[in-house]
């Protein structure tokens, strides 16, 4: 479908799921951004740090796979993790099987930080659980979202 087509009109009741969601959304950002800053880190820090801590099946990541996790570019990425490693939050190692790569990995300080942290969302994520419940708008036609 393109994007100026819409399949049919949304009512009011759609127009306040949708608002309720991304009033939601805000809300969990808002309170991340000021728990992280009371913890010492910035937002952008926060998300370099849970995307390592959440990669899947390993406690590590390439830079090149971090750039696709946080949606950076690579340099931007290089960048984080320099500025990271500078505060001992992440270091770098060898890549275990590419001489080409590195591998970024948390430090003992910010596996420290992370725990603390990721209790505090998760339970930040239970108090807003009724407004990030996505409408049920049943399947699209074609099964497009």
């Amino acid at each position: 479908m393109d994007d100026g087509q819409v399949a049919e009109p949304l009512t009011k009741a759609d127009f306040e799921a949708l608002a309720s969601f991304r009033f939601g959304i805000r809300r969990y950002l808002r309170f991340s951004e000021q728990a992280v800053r009371g913890h010492g880190l910035t937002p952008q820090q926060y998300q370099l740090l849970l995307a390592l801590k959440g990669f899947p099946g390993r406690e590590w990541a390439t830079l090149t796979e971090l750039a696709d996790r946080l949606q950076l570019r690579h340099h931007s990425v290089v960048e984080l993790v320099n500025r990271a490693q500078a505060q001992e939050l992440v270091r770098r190692a060898p890549h275990p099987t590419d001489a080409r790569a590195v591998r970024v990995e948390l430090t003992p300080h910010a596996e420290r930080t992370m725990a603390q942290l990721g209790a505090l969302h998760r339970d930040e994520l239970r108090r807003v659980r009724t407004v990030l419940t996505l409408p049920d708008w049943g399947e699209p036609a074609g099964g497009e979202l």
